[in-house]
C-alpha cells in the first residue's frame, strides 16, 4: 500500500479507537538517534503485545551507529513516530534540497535496497499527534498553540512541502524550539541557559492533556505534571527511555556505549 498522509491519519484513528475500546498500552519512546541495540533491548524490556502501540518522540536517525536498523525495527512494529530534526535532515538530504553534513551518519539508509520504502514510511508520519488525552511532538509547542486538535491537520499537511524546501515556522518551532519567551520568540542560543524572559517551553503549557517529548538530552528525562520528557541522551551514553502511558511507568535501559 502506497503511504499518504490521508492513510496514516485513517490509521491513527482507527489505533485511537482501538485503544479505547481495549485498553491497551501506549509506549513512548524517547530519542534513538541510530542506536539500534538499545532499541532491541527496549522493545524487548516492554514486551509489547498484540494491539500495544509503539510512539516515538523523534530523531530516530543520525549521530549513532546504525540509523538504518532503527528504521528497519519501527517500521515493522507499525510506529507512530512524529518527525525530529534529524528525521527531517534525512529527508532532505535525501530529495536534494540539503547537503549532508561531515556529522551525519546516514550513507547506510540512502544505500540501503530499501531505502525507498523506509523513507516513504517516515515520510509520511507526522509532527504533529493529538489525542484525548495525550499530545507527541519532537522538541516542544508554541505557547499559542491551544487548540491542538485543530493545529495537528493543518500542520501535519505542510509536511510535505516543508521537507520538499519551503520553511514553515511553525514546524522548524515545533521541531527544534527548547527555550522561549510567553510570545513564542526563541533566544539565539540555548547554551548557555539564557537569561529571563526565556524560559523552557513547557512553563508556557496551559493544557490538559501530557505533552510527550524529546530533543532535550542536556536536561534529561523530564517529568511533572503533564509534561513527560524522554530525551535521556542514549547516543552520548545515557539510557533510552520509554514510558508507558496506561501505566505512568519509566522504563530504561543502558544507551549506546560508543563502540
Amino acid at each position: 500500500m502506497t503511504l499518504t498522509r490521508a492513510s496514516v491519519a485513517e490509521q491513527l484513528r482507527v489505533r485511537s479507537d482501538k485503544r479505547q475500546d481495549t485498553g491497551v498500552r501506549r509506549i513512548c519512546i524517547g530519542d534513538i538517534q541510530g542506536c539500534a541495540q538499545p532499541l532491541r533491548r527496549l522493545l524487548m524490556r516492554v514486551r509489547p503485545q498484540p494491539g500495544d502501540h509503539i510512539y516515538c518522540v523523534g530523531d530516530l536517525v543520525n549521530r549513532g551507529p546504525d540509523s538504518l536498523d532503527v528504521l528497519r525495527q519501527l517500521r515493522a512494529v507499525d510506529a507512530l513516530v512524529v518527525l525530529g530534526n534529524h528525521d527531517i535532515h534525512l529527508l532532505r538530504v535525501a530529495a536534494g534540497v540539503t547537503a549532508a553534513g561531515a556529522q551525519d551518519r546516514l550513507d547506510a539508509v540512502l544505500d540501503a535496497p530499501d531505502c525507498d520504502e523506509l523513507l516513504e514510511w517516515l515520510a509520511a508520519q507526522p509532527v504533529l499527534h493529538v489525542e484525548s488525552d495525550l499530545v507527541l511532538v519532537h522538541a516542544g509547542l508554541h505557547p499559542a498553540w491551544t487548540e491542538l486538535a485543530a493545529l495537528a491537520p493543518a500542520l501535519n499537511a505542510a509536511v510535505a512541502a516543508h521537507l520538499a524546501g519551503e520553511d514553515d515556522a511553525r514546524i522548524r518551532f515545533a521541531t527544534h524550539v527548547r527555550y522561549c519567551d510567553a510570545k513564542g520568540h526563541r533566544p539565539r542560543h540555548d547554551e548557555p541557559p539564557p537569561a529571563p524572559p526565556f524560559v523552557p517551553w513547557d512553563r508556557h503549557y496551559r493544557g490538559a492533556r501530557t505533552v510527550v517529548f524529546g530533543h532535550w538530552a542536556r536536561r534529561g528525562l523530564v517529568v511533572q505534571p503533564r509534561v513527560r520528557g524522554l530525551d535521556t541522551g542514549c547516543v552520548y551514553g545515557g539510557p533510552l527511555t520509554a514510558w508507558i502511558a496506561e501505566e505512568d511507568r519509566l522504563v530504561c535501559v543502558p544507551g549506546w556505549d560508543g563502540r
